[in-house]
């Protein structure tokens, strides 16, 4: 029997207790649970087959998530596939963990606990005690470290470089130039060359190769080999038995009495050379973050009295009053109060065309004035500003672990163990039927098998195409919030859109005008300045059409607005009535001349708003939500995928049948309300299969929770966004193709990394055992085999640097 005891997000009041206690009762293992409303927390006793990570999910799909906290620690010394899977074995060992995430590319581990369980040097502790050094990431040092990581194997690199280049070349010089052979020969005794070779070899193995031996014996020791295990047992050996030839050689006979110390420098040297350029190629998978950081700006001219000053960026505050001249970037986040200048914005949205900014108007750090001066006041500072969130969502995105990678994680648990078995038994069968010299044969075919069998590119397959992928995807305005998303999107049969401010602009505005009785020069005015003193969204809708056409607006007198009804006023001698149809009847109006233009503009699914002047009708506005530019263009690109396109929506039936039908969309789910959205898309799972949903606002957060991938609108609320798997900045229909696209390429880029790292070990591993000698009389030399592994990595890391030049693609047909 276990405890635990998690805080509770969402709770407000006593039905949500029992909803929250109701959700946790029906977990098989549950045995009791209590809900505190005051704390916003669940103690909950529970025995298996209940585990906290399942009781976490039974909260969060109950609507009331637990509160959890993600960390990121920096981790050393991390090389192969073997290595991440350790490091999450441990970590998922106590019952507090719920996800943990070692990114091999980004030598990082991402985890996420229930809240006030561990402190993050328990965390750290716990890492570092499966031998890879672990600290908690301050979020600014990771390009510092990759980049310092790449200058320290270069140093190592050319270290062993030095030391081994004497002997390869003498060695390898001999074998082709055999004149050079006997000169050499007959000027240093074959005993000293031993003795020199010795010597080189070992400042080889004991300076730069040894991290292989510290990392590798201990590993190997506690039962857990990994790559390091493998390249210490095979330099290793061929050093041991170099050693024996040189000092003792009588143990072996004169057949066998040969030297491999070449080999046992050229193997550590191959491997530092080929971690090298890993770990530049590692730098390059991390270009989107060092570009987004290169987005801020260093420094703002903020008003201090009379005065502008120049301040640093960290040194802004809330409220302060900022001053962007032409071509400047945009400091923090702010609203504009004075000026008018067009901004770019397509570092953060993807989209290339500058976007207008006035007074009111909101503005982001990292965006680039355009040629007018701005004044505006910050909002958002620091770590709050959306650049900083951004970065943040794409750390956190680029450290996750697809579903696909847990088959990975699978086979390399037990990859390295196999290999050492295969080269135990190369060398068995090397030894009981090889040719002379049988020793010789041996040594070379199984340290051959050690080498070459590095799951390095198993590994490095996964997480460097999520790096480059997520990272791309941050540039073009989509940010994975949660990187596993990348594999689910790709499965989705069914696309739910929310209607307004997805589909549509979210901001109504006036499409049809019709004066029944006076002018539209008097009408439309005198009703802007109405509603003026309205806070629907409507009557914002009607003042910015009035002032667009006409300016000023006149004055009204005394002002009543009457709730689900409409306003009325006075204005001078003039009784005026704004509003429906209800409000009309209720006042004694004839609304026998509203009733044709009033059916007409229900008809289009276009809101009706009446006006009465003395008891007179005298006008109809029809009032709608615009639909966005690209919508429809997206609807049919999804369609021609095979995907069915829906959408859910409050709105009336007329109003949903409308853009459905201008839009070309399969699914209307019309006025449903928010907390039937959810169940809306269990429907559309059920009848079509996995199930994406895309909205902006509050009542959306618990469809986006319940989608099997939710998108939020950037533009849309925090609390959808929080929601979400991915956020689309831009707001732009269109950026859920670039997603379903980008996810496309991520998972075909990560099958072909998968198939050269499978495919080259189950082509070179017999190759290096002498699957070839039988036919050809052909032995693959250790020095071979080391540098097909280095390369086999760096194949995949460039495989996958070819995300970066992705690019969205939308067919105009």
């Amino acid at each position: 029997m276990q405890n635990v005891r998690m805080g509770v997000e969402g709770m407000s009041c006593a039905s949500c207790v029992g909803r929250v206690e109701k959700a946790l009762l029906a977990l098989n293992g549950v045995v009791t649970a209590q809900v505190n409303l005051a704390t916003q927390t669940a103690e909950v006793h529970f025995d298996a087959p209940a585990t906290v990570p399942k009781i976490s999910d039974v909260l969060t799909r109950a609507g009331y998530p637990a509160q959890v906290e993600t960390l990121m620690f920096d981790v050393s010394d991390m090389s192969c596939a073997s290595c991440t899977g350790r490091i999450e074995r441990a970590l998922l060992e106590h019952p507090e963990v719920l996800r943990a995430a070692a990114n091999l590319a980004a030598q990082t581990v991402q985890v996420t606990l229930i809240s006030g369980q561990l402190s993050p040097r328990d965390v750290a502790d716990i890492i570092t005690g499966t031998g890879y050094p672990a600290t908690l990431s301050d979020g600014g040092t990771h390009e510092d470290r990759r980049a310092n990581e790449a200058q320290h194997l270069k140093r190592q690199m050319l270290i062993a470089l030095a030391l081994t280049l004497p002997i390869f070349l003498i060695e390898m010089g001999g074998h082709l130039v055999p004149p050079f052979h006997h000169w050499f020969a007959a000027r240093v005794p074959v005993g000293l060359w031993h003795l020199i070779q010795f010597a080189l070899t070992s400042a080889v193995l004991l300076g730069p190769a040894r991290l292989f031996f510290t990392k590798g014996v201990p590993a190997l020791l506690h039962a857990a080999p990994d790559m390091n295990s493998l390249v210490a047992l095979g330099a290793g050996a061929a050093f041991a038995y170099s050693s024996v030839v040189t000092f003792v050689p009588d143990l072996l006979p004169a057949s066998a009495q040969f030297v491999y110390f070449e080999a046992a420098c050229m193997i550590a040297t191959l491997i530092l050379l080929g971690r090298y350029f890993e770990a530049r190629a590692k730098g390059r998978t991390g270009e989107a973050i060092r570009h987004l950081v290169g987005l801020a700006a260093k420094s703002a001219r903020v008003e201090q009295g009379d005065t502008l000053i120049e301040l640093p960026i960290d040194a802004l505050n809330e409220g302060d009053i900022i001053h962007a001249r032409p071509g400047e970037k945009i400091a923090v986040d702010g609203i504009v109060l004075s000026g008018e200048s067009y901004v770019d914005e397509s570092m953060m949205t993807g989209e290339p065309v500058p976007v207008m900014k006035a007074k009111d108007a909101l503005v982001r750090a990292g965006t680039v004035n355009g040629a007018a001066a701005l004044v505006y006041r910050a909002e958002s500072v620091g770590s709050d500003t959306q650049l900083a969130q951004i970065i943040r969502m794409v750390e956190a995105a680029q450290g996750a672990k697809l579903p696909i990678q847990s088959l990975v994680d699978r086979i390399t648990q037990y990859f390295v163990p196999a290999v050492m078995a295969i080269a135990a038994i190369t060398v068995a069968v090397w030894a009981i039927w090889g040719p002379d010299p049988v020793l010789q044969h041996a040594l070379v075919a199984g340290v051959c098998v050690l080498i070459i069998a590095c799951p390095c590119a198993m590994g490095l397959a996964t997480p460097t195409s999520i790096m480059v992928g997520t990272g791309r995807a941050a540039e073009l305005g989509v940010l994975f919030r949660k990187g596993d998303a990348l594999q689910a999107l790709r499965g989705v049969r069914v696309v739910a859109f929310d209607k307004t401010g997805t589909l549509t602009e979210g901001r109504p505005e006036v499409t049809d005008f019709m004066v029944l009785h006076g002018d539209a020069a008097t009408l439309l005015p005198l009703a802007a300045a109405v509603e003026a003193h309205s806070e629907h969204p409507l009557a914002r809708a009607i003042e910015r059409a009035a002032k667009a056409e006409y300016g000023v607006l006149p004055n009204v007198d005394t002002v009543t607005p009457l709730t689900g009804l409409g306003i009325k006023a006075e204005s001078g001698a003039q009784h005026i009535l704004i509003g429906n149809m209800g409000l009309m009847t209720g006042e004694g109006v004839d609304v026998s001349g509203f009733e044709a233009p009033v059916q007409a503009l229900a008809a289009r699914g276009i809101t009706p708003v009446l006006m009465a002047v003395n008891g007179v009708p005298a006008l109809v506005l029809g009032i709608s939500d615009q639909v966005r530019g690209n919508s429809a263009q997206t609807v049919k690109a999804l369609q021609a995928r095979g995907i069915k396109v829906a959408m859910i929506s409050g709105d009336t039936q007329e109003a949903a049948s409308t853009v459905a039908h201008a839009l070309g969309i399969d699914i209307v789910r019309a006025q449903v309300l928010p907390a039937d959205k959810a169940q809306a898309l269990k429907s559309l799972r059920e009848t079509y299969g996995s199930v994406a949903f895309v909205g902006d606002g509050i009542n959306d957060a618990p469809a986006l929770a319940e989608a099997d991938v939710g998108l939020a609108v950037g533009s849309g609320t925090d609390i959808a966004i929080e929601s979400a798997d991915i956020v689309l900045v831009a707001g732009d229909p269109h950026a859920v193709l670039t997603a379903l696209q980008l996810s496309e390429a991520v998972m075909r880029n990560i099958k072909q990394n998968l198939f050269w790292a499978f495919s080259y070990n189950a082509i070179l591993i017999p190759v290096a055992a002498g699957a070839l000698y039988p036919t050809f009389g052909v032995l693959l030399s250790p020095m071979l085999g080391a540098g097909a592994m280095a390369l086999s990595s760096i194949f995949v890391l460039a495989n996958a640097l070819r995300l970066r030049r992705f690019s969205s693609v939308v067919s105009n047909d």
